[in-house]
C-alpha cells in the first residue's frame, strides 16, 4: 500500500453534498480532496438517447445489490463526477417549515429535525443562488418564508402547460413555476443557442446534459474550483475503508483501491463521508474495528437503518388536445402536500415530468396492452402525452436498513407498503381532474420506464437517512453539525443525515447542508 498526501479535507463523493462542501471549503482556502469512484460522464449522443439512457441503462452502476430476501437487483445508481446529480431532474425544492418538525401521516410519525427551517433557510438561499435555480417564492402558498427571491425567474411555461396551469386555477387550487436549477444563458464559448435548446427539448430529466446546461455538482462545483493549487480531484478511486487511530476516536487514513489496481492510504484533518445514503452507510459498516465492532460512528446502533426512498408515482395521462410541449418540467402543486378537505393526513406534492417520448412508450408497450388504443401509433401517442410526478413521504422506520453479508456485498431491506396511502390518495386526486384538465378521463400510465422497470427497491434517486443526525448520540449518529459522535473528525454531508424526508426532492437539503457545514469547518479549520 503506497501513502498519499495529507489534506486539511478529504471528500468521499461529489454529489450535491459533497460537490457542494468541496466548492464551499475550496474558495474558503483549504486544502481539498474529492475522492470519485467514477470517471467523469462521457459526453456523447447517448447522453440523450431514451433507449440508452432509460431502456438500455447504459450508465447505471453495473453491480448488483440484494434485497431482503437474497434476491439480486440493479440500483439506480450512477458513479461519475458529479454523482447522482448527472442525472437528476433539477427540480431544487425547500422542505417546508413543517417537515422540520413531528408530522402525523397515516401510516405513522414523521419525526422532528434537531435544526429548523430558520436555521436553514439562509442556506437554502446560498442554494438556490449557486445552482441557478429558476423559480418565484411566493407563489406555492406551501413553501416557508424566503430571505432573497431566486436570482433567477421562473422558466416560463409552453401553451398546453399554461392552459393546464389555468385549468388547476379554475378549480381553486395553487399551481406554481417548478424551481429547477438550469442554465438558460451561454454554457460554453459560442454555444448559447445550443444551450437554451438543450433546455428547451426537454433532455434534463433522468438524462445527463450534454451541453452542460443543467446544474449539476460537477458543472457548478467541482469544475469551477479544480484549477486551484490548494484542490484535487482522483477519479476511479473507490474507497474500501476508513481506520483510526488507537483510540478509535480519530480517523487516520482513507484505504482507497484505485483504477490501476493499486491500494493508497489518504490522510486529512477532516474526513467526510459523502457517497449517498446507501453507500456511506455501507462504508462505515466495513470499516469495522475492534474499537467499533459495530462499523464507524454506530454505538447507537443507527448506521444503515431509517432508510427512505419517497414512495413516488410516474405516471402518464394523455391530451385530448396535442402537447408539443418541448420542456415540460415547468408545473408543480402542493395543495394536499399536508392533508386535504377529506384527509387529515399528508399526502405529498404533483410536479410535471420530462415529457414522454414514442420511444419510451414502445418500450413500456407491452404493460400498457389493451389500455391505449391499438391503432393508435406511438409517435402520436407521445404527441399527446402529458407527464406527473406524484410524490409522497416515506417514513423512517428502524427495519428499512442497509446491512452487509460475509463478502460485504449490500443488501437493502424496505417494506415498500410504508405510508402509501397518501400518494394513492393523491394519485386518486388527479385521476378525478383529468376530465377538467383537457385530459382523457380515467387514462392515467405508469411511466414503469421512469422508475426502472417498476422495482420499487431499485428506484434509489432519492435515497436517504441511514446516517441520521440528533442531539441524542443514542438515537443518532452525528451531532447537529454532521460530525460524529463517536469520532473527532469524521462527516457526514450527503442525504444519510435526514432524519425524515418530507415529500419534496432532496437534493437543495443537501446542498444547503453541506453549505452550512462547510461554515463549521472552515470556522474549525482556522
Amino acid at each position: 500500500m503506497t501513502d498519499g498526501q495529507h489534506y486539511d479535507v478529504v471528500i468521499i463523493g461529489t454529489g450535491a453534498g459533497g460537490g457542494t462542501l468541496g466548492h464551499r471549503l475550496a474558495t474558503n482556502g483549504a486544502k481539498v480532496l474529492w475522492l470519485e469512484r467514477g470517471p467523469f460522464l462521457p459526453r456523447e449522443r447517448d447522453n440523450w438517447q431514451t433507449e440508452a439512457v432509460f431502456v438500455r441503462g447504459k450508465y447505471l452502476a453495473k453491480e448488483l445489490w440484494y434485497d431482503r430476501h437474497g434476491r439480486e437487483f440493479q440500483p439506480e445508481v450512477n458513479y461519475y463526477v458529479g454523482g447522482n446529480t448527472k442525472f437528476y431532474g433539477a427540480a431544487l425544492f425547500r422542505l417546508r417549515p413543517e417537515d422540520f418538525g413531528e408530522l402525523r401521516h397515516h401510516g405513522g410519525i414523521s419525526p422532528a429535525w434537531p435544526i429548523s427551517y430558520d436555521d436553514l433557510e439562509p442556506y437554502y438561499t446560498q442554494a438556490e443562488h449557486l445552482y441557478l435555480v429558476h423559480g418565484q417564492h411566493g407563489e406555492d402558498p406551501s413553501e416557508g418564508h424566503a430571505s432573497a427571491q431566486y436570482a433567477h425567474p421562473p422558466v416560463s411555461h409552453e401553451p398546453r402547460i399554461q392552459q393546464l396551469n389555468d385549468d388547476l386555477e379554475k378549480l381553486g387550487l395553487h399551481p406554481f413555476h417548478l424551481p429547477i436549477g438550469v442554465n438558460l444563458q451561454e454554457v460554453e464559448p459560442g454555444r448559447a443557442a445550443r444551450a437554451s435548446a438543450c433546455i428547451r427539448c426537454d433532455r434534463v430529466d433522468g438524462f445527463p446534459c450534454l451541453l452542460n446546461a443543467k446544474s449539476d455538482s460537477q458543472v457548478i462545483c467541482v469544475d469551477p474550483v479544480l484549477s486551484r493549487d490548494n484542490v484535487t480531484l482522483v477519479t476511479g478511486a473507490q474507497v474500501q475503508r476508513l481506520e483510526t487511530d488507537a483510540s478509535g476516536h480519530s480517523v487516520t487514513g482513507v484505504v482507497t483501491t484505485l483504477d490501476d489496481g493499486t491500494e493508497t492510504r489518504f490522510t486529512g484533518d477532516i474526513v467526510v463521508v459523502a457517497c449517498g445514503a446507501v453507500n456511506s452507510a455501507a462504508l462505515l459498516l466495513r470499516s469495522r474495528q475492534d474499537r467499533h465492532p459495530d462499523g464507524l460512528a454506530n454505538s447507537s446502533g443507527v448506521v444503515g437503518r431509517h432508510y427512505m426512498r419517497h414512495n413516488n408515482i410516474a405516471l402518464m395521462t394523455v391530451s385530448r388536445e396535442p402537447n408539443p410541449t418541448l420542456f415540460q418540467k415547468t408545473l408543480a402543486m402542493n395543495d394536499w402536500y399536508l392533508g386535504s378537505d377529506d384527509w387529515d393526513y399528508p399526502l405529498g406534492g404533483i410536479q410535471m415530468l420530462g415529457k414522454s417520448d414514442d420511444e419510451e412508450i414502445r418500450a413500456q408497450s407491452p404493460r400498457w396492452a389493451g389500455k391505449i388504443s391499438p391503432d393508435l401509433p406511438f409517435e402520436v401517442l407521445a404527441h399527446h402525452a402529458v407527464d406527473f410526478w406524484l410524490c409522497g413521504e416515506d417514513l423512517p422506520q428502524p427495519d428499512n436498513r442497509v446491512t452487509l453479508d460475509a463478502n460485504d456485498a449490500i443488501h437493502l431491506s424496505i417494506d415498500e407498503k410504508n405510508n402509501v396511502e397518501g400518494v394513492k390518495r393523491l394519485r386518486h386526486k388527479l385521476d378525478g381532474m383529468l376530465g377538467k384538465l383537457g385530459m382523457h378521463e380515467h387514462r392515467l400510465l405508469d411511466r414503469s420506464l421512469y422508475m426502472y422497470k417498476s422495482m420499487p427497491i431499485g428506484a434509489t434517486a432519492h435515497q436517504a437517512g441511514t446516517v441520521r443526525f440528533g442531539r441524542d448520540r443514542a438515537t443518532s449518529a452525528l451531532d447537529v453539525n454532521c460530525k460524529a459522535h463517536d469520532l473527532d473528525n469524521l462527516y457526514v454531508v450527503d442525504t444519510s443525515f435526514f432524519p425524515s424526508i418530507g415529500a419534496v426532492n432532496p437534493s437543495l437539503t443537501a446542498i444547503a447542508n453541506a453549505l452550512r457545514v462547510g461554515d463549521h469547518l472552515t470556522e474549525r479549520l482556522g
